[in-house]
């Protein structure tokens, strides 16, 4: 049965705050109003960084650009892959990459060690694409490093508060300027200078070396710490509308591109960044892998140093601007689950978007873009093997096991406390990969320690859902309300109810029975409920 909406003002601030975006829960079909290609086009948005130019700098000007190129491309081949089916099911079931790691083979709490991953991603790389704003005021505008990066800090936070709806409009109006400043110069100069292209193709970096499998995995191994970002593509896609045999069509490309599809994007910024290193190495020598020095380096090809120099400062703000709020939000919402879940307690997701600035302003403080490599290849062995494993659950123990339930499940009481299918793999292949990192197992196993956290992850979920035969995933098969949550197709179910303790509306997928009153709670609630009196019995 349906109960009847209750009116009146939130009884909390929990339930208050996350009306606007749905932190911590189930996105209704109500609230997914946008075409499948405005969030797709607003997810894409998010790939404007320019971290990709320095890494790819990086890449080349260290091990070649073949073996830059051949690192790209088997990167992009993984991140794609294992993006692709978390993507699926995030916009499928319009809920969050938390939410689908709880029920993907993690439990309850155990998900809480890939959302403390997920969070340093986002304050990680905040900071890296601070710390590139910031060089591009200094150069543009002569503001020092220190102040640069508190400004570049200071100006997203009126633009994350209020959620998807302004992400949305910022993405969609500023992505026209954005590629106009980024892709012009760069035609221009393959143009007017097309032997560049072949005297790049031939150099052969710092190592002085051919294709070389260790410098490849040593590649790869930097651009695989992107891995994560599919979390926060995974934030916009949840807000995708249900498919339909209308929109089917839209509804894929956007999911697709917007989704795993995002790689190939950042595949081509790395490229370019290492063609532009290695175009502007002997004038800018050791700043070759900041951003601003390369595009600078390009726009003075056809225009006059004053209009140089502040084009190339507008496309880094601008680029900074329009990834960084997505790294604050998506970073607000992974903190605020986490420490919910533990404490059950809701402080505000506003504290922990201004906790992720704290975070990463003491990170561009302590210059982490001087070590950038070095930090993002020990972090890509942790990144991996978390998305690898519920890649993997999804894949393999939902599809063809089927021991994982298919339908995802993520609600307090539903799920085991911990599942060790999922935290079993994640560890074993997080510890194994970066001890063979640090040069544990050796020195000619150190470069494929990525390849070790995507293999031992991706053997070892199916292998642990095998010798559990699938017991710990789910707690409960019924939440106490005979509606099902999905219907004959998969699609969530959009009938209301209300919660009995905060009294707001909430679709199907998102509440179930109290344990206490039977009367029907929202999981929110129920994840905040100190006294556990509303758990659902096992």
């Amino acid at each position: 049965m349906v109960v009847q909406s209750v009116r009146g003002a939130p009884k909390n601030q929990a339930v208050q705050e996350t009306l606007e975006d749905y932190t911590l829960r189930f996105a209704p079909r109500s609230y997914r109003r946008w075409k499948p290609a405005v969030v797709g086009s607003t997810a894409l948005g998010g790939i404007a960084y320019l971290a990709d130019f320095s890494i790819g700098a990086g890449i080349g000007l260290s091990y070649g650009t073949l073996n830059a190129l051949v690192a790209i491309l088997v990167a992009a081949i993984i991140i794609f892959v294992t993006g692709l089916p978390l993507a699926y099911y995030g916009a499928r079931y319009n809920i969050d990459l938390d939410l689908i790691t709880r029920g993907s083979g993690f439990g309850y709490y155990g998900s809480v060690l890939t959302s403390v991953i997920f969070g340093s991603f986002t304050f990680i790389f905040f900071a890296t694409e601070g710390a590139i704003m910031a060089q591009g005021l200094k150069v543009g505008l002569g503001v020092p490093l220190w102040l640069g990066y508190l400004i570049t800090t200071l100006i997203v936070v009126p633009l994350v508060i209020y959620g998807m709806k302004a992400l949305s409009r910022l993405q969609v109006w500023t992505t026209p300027l954005w590629l106009l400043l980024m892709v012009a110069p760069l035609g221009y100069l393959v143009v007017v200078d097309p032997d560049s292209v072949s005297s790049w193709l031939a150099f052969a970096g710092e190592e002085g070396a051919g294709l070389n499998a260790a410098s490849v995995m040593l590649g790869a191994g930097v651009a695989l710490s992107l891995m994560a970002q599919i979390g926060e593509q995974i934030d916009y896609l949840r807000f995708m509308p249900p498919r339909t045999a209308e929109n089917k069509r839209s509804w894929w490309a956007s999911v697709i591109t917007a989704g795993p599809g995002w790689v190939f994007f950042g595949a081509i910024k790395q490229a370019t960044g290492a063609f532009l290193a290695f175009y502007i190495m002997g004038a800018a020598g050791a700043a070759a892998t900041e951003p601003v020095q390369q595009f600078m380096g390009v726009y003075e090809l056809f225009m006059p140093v004053w209009l140089a120099i502040p084009l190339a400062v507008v496309l880094v703000v601008l680029s900074q601007v329009k990834i960084n709020v997505t790294n604050a939000y998506s970073g607000s919402l992974t903190w605020t689950n986490s420490f919910t879940r533990i404490t059950r307690r809701y402080p505000g997701r506003i504290v922990f978007v201004l906790l992720n600035l704290t975070v990463a302003l003491v990170l561009m403080e302590a210059n982490m873009f001087a070590f950038l490599n070095s930090v993002l290849s020990f972090y890509a062995n942790c990144a991996i093997a978390w998305v690898v494993t519920v890649a993997a659950d999804i894949l393999i123990n939902k599809y063809l096991l089927k021991l994982s339930p298919r339908e995802p499940e993520f609600r307090r009481g539903m799920l085991y406390p911990v599942n060790p299918v999922g935290v079993v793999a994640f560890l074993a292949a997080a510890i194994i990969s970066i001890a063979m990192y640090f040069g544990a197992l050796g020195p000619d196993l150190q470069p494929y320690s990525p390849i070790a956290a995507v293999v031992i992850a991706a053997v070892l979920t199916p292998v642990m859902a095998i010798v559990t035969r699938g017991r710990y995933y789910l707690r409960r098969t019924d939440d106490g309300i005979e509606e099902p949550r999905f219907d004959a197709d998969g699609t969530p179910v959009a009938t209301v109810y209300t919660c009995h303790v905060c009294e707001q509306d909430f679709e199907r997928p998102d509440v179930l029975a109290s344990g206490s009153t039977g009367e029907v709670i929202c999981s929110l609630c129920l994840t905040t409920d100190r006294t556990g009196e509303h758990v659902l019995p096992a």
